[in-house]
């Protein structure tokens, strides 16, 4: 039984080579299967988010932020709100905004349809350097 799909689009910030040139963050639009994480999103197609723990909310790297809306959507009405562990992982976190979650924590639902996601210009890794996970 295949999951419904829906497009959401991650915005990847211009490497800091490309900064310089006045160029736009990248954007790259995907099928995200409803129930998927972000992570699981993001991994599946290839996207540069770490998720160094592999997904269980121990580390920061899978940080990504969210559109004031869809933030407000997901705690108010999506009943997705951050928990406690996560806000203690996102304290760590590089480029902390008031929207950013952390990607394996979020679970796409249908109405994420057209949203897009902002990937930070950088993450923070306190899990062990070097590991690179595998996506299973």
């Amino acid at each position: 039984a295949d999951a419904p799909t829906v497009k959401i689009t991650f915005l990847n910030p211009p490497s800091k080579s490309d900064a310089d040139d006045g160029s736009k963050a990248e954007r790259i639009t995907v099928d995200a299967r409803v129930g998927e994480t972000l992570l699981q999103v993001a991994h599946r197609n290839h996207i540069d988010v770490e998720g160094a723990c592999e997904g269980v909310c121990a580390c920061s790297t899978c940080h990504v932020i969210l559109s004031d809306e869809l933030y407000d959507k997901l705690t108010d009405e999506w009943d997705q709100e951050p928990s406690e562990d996560e806000e203690d992982m996102l304290d760590m976190a590089f480029g902390l905004t008031d929207t950013s979650r952390l990607g394996c924590q979020v679970s796409v639902t249908e109405e994420m349809d057209g949203e897009e996601v902002q990937l930070p210009s950088a993450t923070r890794n306190f899990y062990v350097d070097g590991h690179v996970p595998q996506p299973h």
